[in-house]
């Protein structure tokens, strides 16, 4: 049984996941807006849509990425993050597949780790995808 979350609604560009980065402004919606282009940058098979509500990207239809703003952060979350390599330490939870990393706009992040993991995401995403 596959353990990838699949989301066959998902497109190309999706104009609602526009109108989601249109309605958070601030800083919190710039480190969104941000991190989400670098997902939907990561290859030509990467889609997207809203997924409760956030953004998520897919790699045709299994998701590897998303993110959400909240009051005081942004988290840039990975459906299969309990398995990436993460040698900076950078990932937070305790879910059996999912982490996410957290980022504040007053404080600093690794930006060139959190890149890295963006990419072993969407690489690892689709490994799982050729060995089904």
């Amino acid at each position: 049984m596959s353990r990838l979350f699949r989301l066959p609604g998902s497109v190309r560009k999706d104009p609602a996941v526009d109108t989601w980065m249109t309605e958070h402004s601030g800083d919190l919606g710039t480190i969104a807006q941000y991190w989400f282009g670098v997902m939907r940058a990561c290859g030509n098979d990467v889609r997207e849509l809203l997924h409760d509500g956030h953004p998520t990207v897919c790699a045709g239809d299994a998701a590897f990425a998303y993110v959400n703003a909240f009051t005081a952060h942004v988290n840039v979350g990975f459906f299969q993050g309990a398995e990436l390599s993460d040698p900076n330490r950078l990932l937070e939870g305790t879910g059996k597949f999912m982490r996410h990393v957290k980022i504040r706009p007053e404080s600093e992040i690794d930006s060139k780790a959190l890149m890295k993991l963006i990419h072993t995401a969407y690489a690892d995403i689709k490994q799982r995808l050729s060995a089904e």
